[in-house]
């Protein structure tokens, strides 16, 4: 009886402790900034990366806009650690008739640039 009540409890804290986090802005991220223009020749192109914020526990629509900010920051964090500080075409994969009914992870992808300060 007490290991069945133990595990439940174990279970119980997995799960809140996974509501609670999220995808963090690292001290990295923080200098990544998004730019709606292409970035000029004085940049580098770096590559392509993707941010995502899986949405299981906190639906679709969880804290205003929380799945996407979460994504968002995942992204300047992945761009930050492959060494840009641009992220410019951004872009949110469009919600299909699955995500209506099933919480699916919140996603953006950008392409990373490297600019001079």
């Amino acid at each position: 009886m007490r290991l069945i009540v133990s595990a439940g409890m174990i279970t119980a804290a997995l799960l809140l402790a996974g509501c609670s986090g999220g995808n963090e802005l690292s001290t990295g991220g923080q200098n990544v900034r998004f730019v709606e223009e292409q970035p000029g020749s004085q940049c580098q192109l770096i590559g392509t990366a993707t941010g995502k914020q899986s949405n299981w526990l906190s639906g679709q629509h969880g804290e205003e806009g929380g799945s996407m900010r979460g994504a968002a920051n995942a992204l300047r964090n992945q761009a930050a650690a492959m060494g840009g500080n641009v992220l410019y075409g951004v872009t949110s994969p469009s919600q299909n008739i699955i995500s209506s009914f099933v919480p699916t992870a919140s996603e953006m992808t950008g392409q990373v640039y490297k600019c001079p300060n």
